[in-house]
């Protein structure tokens, strides 16, 4: 549900950024707030903050393996019960289908969203920024948890 919500939002916006702001980049923008908040159409065809810029193959392959690493890991590591890790898996497999579909269907990714001095980013982005950092905090929870069921163990 998560992964159909990211990626159909992802694809939408970019459609309507295209449609509304091309078909060249960096010609037009929308300011949102002021000059620190724009939507601005872009090109990536590095990853994420623009590294690795112009290896279209290599960023395909990459991103293909981490949507299988994310799906392998919540299949064998995460309490994939919990509606909590599969809204963190859902939110970094989404957003990374996004991104690939951009990759295999365009060569590049495209960015609108320009937040200040920060690179130019989009909702597949941020989905996996916010999932990767949801992820860790699950990550520490179930840490603390563990050690308390340990403390526990021990005291009983």
């Amino acid at each position: 549900m998560v992964v159909s919500f990211v990626v159909t939002a992802d694809q939408l916006s970019k459609w309507w950024v295209v449609q509304n702001l091309g078909p060249e980049i960096l010609m037009r923008r929308i300011p949102v707030i002021g000059d620190w908040f724009n939507i601005i159409y872009t090109h990536n065809t590095g990853m994420a903050f623009s590294m690795l810029q112009n290896n279209p193959e290599l960023l395909t392959a990459t991103s293909i393996l981490i949507t299988i690493g994310a799906i392998y890991f919540y299949w064998t590591r995460l309490p994939n019960t919990r509606p909590l890790a599969q809204i963190v898996i859902g939110l970094i497999v989404g957003g990374g289908l996004g991104n690939l579909i951009d990759r295999i269907r365009l060569g590049y990714v495209v960015d609108f969203i320009q937040v200040g001095w920060f690179p130019v980013f989009n909702l597949a982005d941020s989905a996996i920024s916010c999932g990767a950092a949801l992820l860790m905090l699950l990550f520490l929870r179930e840490e603390q948890m563990s050690r308390k069921d340990e403390q526990q163990a021990v005291s009983a």
